[in-house]
Parts: C-alpha cells; sequence; structure tokens
C-alpha cells in the first residue's frame, strides 16, 4: 500500500487485525501482487515510482545493482521482501543473519527474486549451502555498505552520495517511514539541475519544449471555459443553437419557464470543469513538466486522453457544436506536442524534510483528496451515461416541473441539445477528475507548492460555479447538491491538512 494509505489507515488496521498481523497482510498482499511481472509493474506505476538515475547504480559483494538501496530482513521475511520490495524501489535484498536451519527458507524465497538477493551466512557451511543458489554474501566489516536504522531521508541520501556506498535499511526503517520511503530517498539523492523559464522558451514554434505546450493547452482551456461562461451568462444560445432548435429564447422560456435556467445551470458547470481542466494543465506543464518530474506527462497524457475523445459524444446526441469542435481541433495538436516522449532531466527542488507530524497530517490530506478525484471521476461517468441515455435525473424533472416526453412534443430536438451539454459535462468532469487523482497520488511531496496551488485553483473554478449557479436559479436540491457539499469539505480540509506540508519552503539551491 502507498504511504497514503499506510499512515492514514494502519491505526484502524492495527485495531482490527493487530499491529504485527496488519504489517506482514500488508507485505503479504504487495508480495502476492508483485510476485507477478504485470502486479509489480501496476505497483511501480501506481505507486508514481519510476526507474532511477544511474549515478545511483553499483555493486554489493560484486553484484551489480541498478540501486545502491536495499534492505536487509530476517530470513522469515525474505520470500515476502523479494517479492514485494523491488516495485517500491528496492534494488538488492540483504537476508541476515542466515543460519544452516535456514538455508531452505533463504532457497524458497531466492528462487523468485527479480533484484540481487545476498546472504550474510553465519558459518562457512551456510554459504557453501547457498552459494548456487543466491546472488553473493556480505559480511558485518564491509566498509562499503552502510546499513541504517533511522528512517531519515537525508541521512540515507546522504549516505548514497559516497561512491560506491550500499544503503540497506533495516525493516522497522519502512515500518516507521512507510513504504514510500525509498522512492523518497532515490529522488533525494538524485542530481538536479535549474529549470527553464520563459526566456528559454525562444521564438521558433519548432524547438518550443514539451512543458510550453502544454501550457499553452491549459491557458487555451482556461480561455474557453471562460468563454463558455460569458456566452451562458449573455446570449445563452448561439446562433447555431438557434439554428439546430429552430427556436429563440423566448421560445424557450414559453415552452417551460425554467428550461432557460436548466441549461444556464448545465452550462456555467461545464464552464468552471473546463477552467478547472485549465487550472490542472497549466499546474502540471509548468511545476511538473517544466521540472522534469516524468509522472506529470502521464497525468497530462491520460486525462487528455479522457477529455478529448468526448468530442464523439455528438455521434449519440445528434448535435454537432462548432465551437466545442474548433477548440478540440486548435487545441490537439498542442496536446500531443505536450505530451510527446522526450528526455525528462530533473530539474526539481527538494525542501528539507520537515517534522514527521506535520507529513503525516499532509498524507491524510492527501488521502482525502484522491478519494475526492476518485468520486468525481464516478460522478462524470454517471453523468455521461445519463446524458447519453435518459438525459434527466428525477431532481431535473422535478425541477423543471415536467417530463421527457412533454419536452420532445415541444421540440423533438429539444431533449439531444440538452443531451450534448449534459454528457459533455460528464466526459470533463472525468478528464478533471484523473487529474486530480494522479497529481495527488504521484505529485505529493514537501515544498511542491504549485501541486496545492494548482489543486485549489481547479477546486475553486470546479465547485463555486456549481453552487452559485444551482442557488442563482434556486435548483437547491439537497440531494441533487449533496455530492458537492461533500466534495467541498472533503478538498478543503484535504488542502488545509497538507498546506504547511506542500507549501513548506524550498531548498535555496538545487542538488548538482
Amino acid at each position: 500500500m502507498p504511504d497514503w494509505t499506510y499512515h492514514p489507515l494502519r491505526g484502524l488496521a492495527a485495531a482490527v487485525l493487530g499491529r504485527r498481523r496488519s504489517q506482514r497482510t500488508a507485505l503479504r498482499l504487495l508480495a502476492s501482487i508483485g510476485s507477478r511481472p504485470a502486479g509489480a509493474r501496476l505497483i511501480a506505476r501506481g505507486f508514481g515510482h519510476r526507474h532511477p538515475p544511474e549515478s545511483l547504480a553499483g555493486e554489493i559483494a560484486g553484484v551489480p545493482v541498478t540501486v545502491r538501496l536495499g534492505i536487509t530482513v530476517p530470513p522469515s521475511l525474505a520470500r515476502e521482501a523479494v517479492r514485494a520490495l523491488p516495485p517500491l524501489g528496492a534494488g538488492v535484498v540483504e537476508v541476515a543473519p542466515v543460519c544452516a536451519a535456514d538455508a531452505e527458507t533463504v532457497r524458497e524465497a531466492a528462487a523468485g527474486r527479480s533484484i540481487p538477493l545476498v546472504v550474510r551466512a553465519c558459518d562457512p557451511e551456510t554459504e557453501t549451502a547457498l552459494k548456487p543458489h543466491v546472488d553473493g554474501f556480505t559480511s558485518d566489516d564491509d566498509p562499503h555498505v552502510v546499513r541504517v536504522v533511522d528512517p531519515s531521508v537525508p541521512a540515507a541520501a546522504a549516505a548514497l552520495d559516497e561512491p560506491g556506498a550500499v544503503v540497506l535499511a533495516q525493516p522497522g526503517v519502512l515500518v516507521a517511514a512507510g513504504p514510500g520511503w525509498f522512492a523518497r530517498v532515490t529522488e533525494a539523492a538524485t542530481p538536479t539541475a535549474p529549470a527553464p523559464w520563459l526566456g528559454d522558451v525562444g521564438r521558433d514554434p519548432r524547438r518550443w519544449p514539451a512543458w510550453w505546450w502544454g501550457l499553452l493547452v491549459g491557458l487555451g482551456m482556461t480561455g474557453a471555459g471562460l468563454g463558455a461562461a460569458a456566452i451562458t451568462l449573455g446570449p445563452v444560445l448561439l446562433w447555431y443553437d438557434r439554428d439546430y432548435l429552430g427556436m429563440t429564447l423566448h421560445e424557450l422560456h414559453a415552452a417551460n419557464h425554467h428550461l432557460v435556467h436548466f441549461l444556464q445551470h448545465d452550462r456555467i458547470t461545464m464552464a468552471g470543469t473546463m477552467v478547472a481542466i485549465g487550472a490542472l494543465y497549466t499546474g502540471l506543464a509548468v511545476g511538473g513538466i517544466r521540472r522534469g518530474w516524468p509522472w506529470a506527462r502521464e497525468v497530462y497524457l491520460v486525462s487528455g486522453a479522457i477529455g478529448f475523445p468526448t468530442l464523439f459524444y455528438f455521434l449519440a446526441t445528434g448535435f454537432v457544436e462548432p465551437l466545442h469542435t474548433v477548440t478540440t481541433i486548435v487545441l490537439f495538436p498542442m496536446f500531443v506536442a505536450a505530451v510527446r516522449r522526450t528526455p525528462h532531466a530533473p530539474r526539481w527542488r527538494l525542501a528539507p524534510e520537515g517534522p514527521e507530524p506535520e507529513r503525516r497530517r499532509a498524507l491524510v490530506g492527501q488521502l482525502l483528496l484522491i478519494v475526492t478525484g476518485a468520486g468525481l471521476f464516478v460522478g462524470g461517468a454517471v453523468i455521461s451515461v445519463v446524458g447519453l441515455t435518459s438525459v434527466f435525473v428525477t431532481t431535473d424533472l422535478a425541477f423543471l416541473g415536467t417530463g421527457t416526453q412533454t419536452l420532445e412534443s415541444v421540440n423533438p430536438r429539444l431533449v439531444s441539445f440538452v443531451a450534448h451539454d449534459r454528457a459533455g459535462l460528464g466526459g470533463a468532469l472525468m478528464a478533471a477528475a484523473v487529474a486530480i487523482v494522479l497529481l495527488s497520488a504521484w505529485g505529493w511531496r514537501r515544498g511542491e507548492a504549485w501541486v496545492f496551488w494548482t489543486l485549489a485553483a481547479a477546486a475553486a473554478a470546479g465547485f463555486l460555479p456549481a453552487v452559485v449557479v444551482h442557488g442563482v436559479i434556486h435548483y437547491t436540491d439537497f440531494l441533487h447538491l449533496a455530492p458537492v457539499y461533500f466534495g467541498i469539505a472533503m478538498t478543503g480540509t484535504g488542502l488545509l491538512l497538507a498546506r504547511p506540508y506542500l507549501c513548506a519552503e524550498a531548498s535555496a539551491r538545487s542538488k548538482v
């Protein structure tokens, strides 16, 4: 489990299962998933772990390792550790101390290894028995092996700075710090360089970096959302809307005096969601992709892969909106340029480690943001399905004071017109939600203030217009708005808990 579930929920798990049993259950679950290639990739990608830099490669006991960072475990934990810890970022597992009675246990553990397994044997006979089955042997007096019992990330990163040094943590380190300890140490030990600025972009579009294209998409989405809001608060219907319906705004109002307000509430909510997506993409481009975080591109890619195809909802609704189509055609090539595969040189600056209680509170906030994002995704999927099928929910028809068949009798195209807005809102909400979930899951680091402000701006843009427009048109059914209120409470609480951690002052100078 990631740190954002491990720390907030381990007290509950200990109360239900017992402390030791809950720890072994978590380790066995990770081992069960990590023992399969697809499961190992799922854990590594799901936790946001990436390949360590080449500078952290080395060897232990003459055995090459991709990262000079690992763990020392007793024989009783060897089998689970060998399968569970590589996807978390461990580069080597040392089993110690190993006596003759433990040889069979170690042989079974070694059979499923994907990283080097070394042994600190109690006697020469045990070493001889295990030599064909393990990768190497260590000793207590090896000056290149640093065994740590303190979960301090800076101390472990500083130890890795020593040429040839291999850092091995005791199991208690992971119990205290959480499964993300390996990734945190690796990032802290990664050499970085200053991030580029606007002046480094240049004027030739062929040479523009990916983050600059990402920024343009974010600004474009923000502008499109503000434009949609201006149209909704002004004429409501544009010429192509009137042509499709064959009705004017006054005729719509005459058909049902709540209908225009209903259209406005859908479109204002959609406009706010578009601005929220713009804020998320702008933050990911400037704070993430520009500074070399490889996961930032993936957040951007997954979100856009959900959002852009919603243009084709028209195949179900039958209404093609020209401005929506033009916006997609203009922004999509920029999106492709933003997510193209390019080398991601580390250009981040990590803040110094702060008080552990501050990090624990931030992890609770992280969990709340991820749960909120997941809820928004489910809500967006439901809205899309409703928009592409029944179009209205019960509270919609209660607000309108009419039924779907009555609206269709007024104008056979009216329901499909509403369906376009409703389904589009669901698609945009899913695109925003997946960005919120992945940014919260992968971007939570001390001093990454841009993560806080990106999520805060997206929340303000998404939630506030929805609440205000429902109040203005008197569509205030509590059950209809309960998910919005719940989302505001969860997001606000999560951001308040995480603010001291995310907005801590970054290191004054980059590690080079």
